[in-house]
């Protein structure tokens, strides 16, 4: 489903020759085209696949007004026109970078569009990157173009959130740097918001909820398989779909394939401080169906239905066994491992992993 551009305005922010931060700001809005709905339509679906998102909200009123937040309202009023909104927040944004040492420059867009049932404001620091193509007449020429896939500085407010109801804790999302890195803390401070909902905590308390539940049921291997079958493939279409996990569904969906006779949603809500619906995270979410691991060199991942079967675990040896190696692995092994003819031989009549 494609999105729907209202408004799109862009500011450039750079280093003047004495190394002062400034802002060229744009008096009007860009026209809504073709060409802006799918800029907006890639920077959507790319902030979309992101799986470093973390959520937040604006801080409470202190004695320092919040000046980001109070623009943004006096624009939902309509008490303030988007160009002068999308200004006040560029010089909010350079007054808080010029608080740090980051040389961070480039094209701020700031944006409202429609996406299903919600409106949103999208804040994105882009950067204009060169690029050599050739012309006609088979010259080269320079050109400059913005990496959409490559986005880093972003922020989006889920207005229609925002709007009914104020106090939740996850109508602004962002992208979270890597660790140790701290630049995008930067966007929470210029509007005024601190994190506060943690969609990967949320997906791994979820699963290890499904491991409890399932234990609590007293289920034989093979159900406990389907449940986490069940629940890996409704987590994973709400992934694809972005829509959030919601719980009540995916107790419906746990009750109806599997056949179980227990509530997973009443047993959630005993014991476990998960939300009623929140954003799934890919990276915990595959973790229902597979094993994975990693360290000192090594990467381990399969799916959870063979070990027992093509894959052993000897926990006195801490030892797993692989019967039926994947042939691009045996044929890498097989080129290192100088073996005979007849080794190969022999290993070639095995069963394909």
């Amino acid at each position: 489903m494609n999105i729907s551009a209202n408004n799109i305005i862009l500011h450039s922010l750079d280093y003047s020759p004495e190394g002062q931060l400034q802002c060229k700001m744009r008096e009007g809005e860009l026209p809504i085209s073709p060409s802006i709905e799918q800029l907006l339509t890639d920077l959507h679906r790319t902030y979309q696949s992101k799986t470093n998102k973390a959520f937040a909200s604006f801080c409470e009123p202190t004695e320092k007004p919040q000046l980001f937040q109070h623009a943004l309202e006096e624009e939902m009023s309509g008490k303030l026109d988007f160009v002068s909104f999308s200004q006040q927040a560029a010089s909010c944004l350079v007054e808080e970078l010029q608080k740090h040492d980051f040389a961070e420059q480039g094209i701020l867009l700031v944006s409202k569009y429609s996406w299903t049932a919600s409106d949103y404001l999208l804040l994105a620091l882009l950067q204009n990157n060169e690029s050599i193509s050739v012309n006609e007449n088979l010259e080269l020429q320079e050109s400059q173009h913005i990496e959409t896939s490559k986005i880093q500085l972003v922020a989006r407010i889920d207005l229609t959130m925002l709007a009914r109801d104020p106090q939740s804790n996850r109508y602004i999302s962002f992208i979270k740097g890597r660790v140790g890195r701290k630049v995008a803390d930067f966007f929470l401070d210029f509007m005024g918001a601190e994190e506060g909902f943690d969609a990967k905590v949320q997906n791994q308390v979820l699963m290890k909820a499904v491991e409890e539940f399932c234990d609590k049921e007293a289920l034989p291997v093979v159900k406990k398989q389907e449940v986490r079958e069940v629940a890996f493939q409704y987590c994973n279409e709400q992934l694809k779909q972005g829509d959030d996990i919601d719980l009540s569904t995916l107790s419906e969906q746990m009750q109806e394939s599997p056949k179980l006779e227990g509530s997973f949603y009443d047993f959630v809500s005993e014991d476990y401080q998960l939300e009623t619906s929140f954003p799934a995270d890919r990276s915990v979410v595959r973790k229902l169906t597979k094993y994975v691991g990693q360290g000192g060199g090594i990467s381990i991942s399969f799916d959870q239905k063979h070990l027992g079967e093509r894959i052993q675990y000897d926990p006195a040896s801490d030892t797993l066994t692989i019967k039926g190696v994947p042939p691009n692995l045996r044929e890498q092994l097989k080129r290192d491992a100088n073996l005979s003819p007849e080794q190969e031989n022999e290993q070639d009549q095995r069963p394909p992993f």
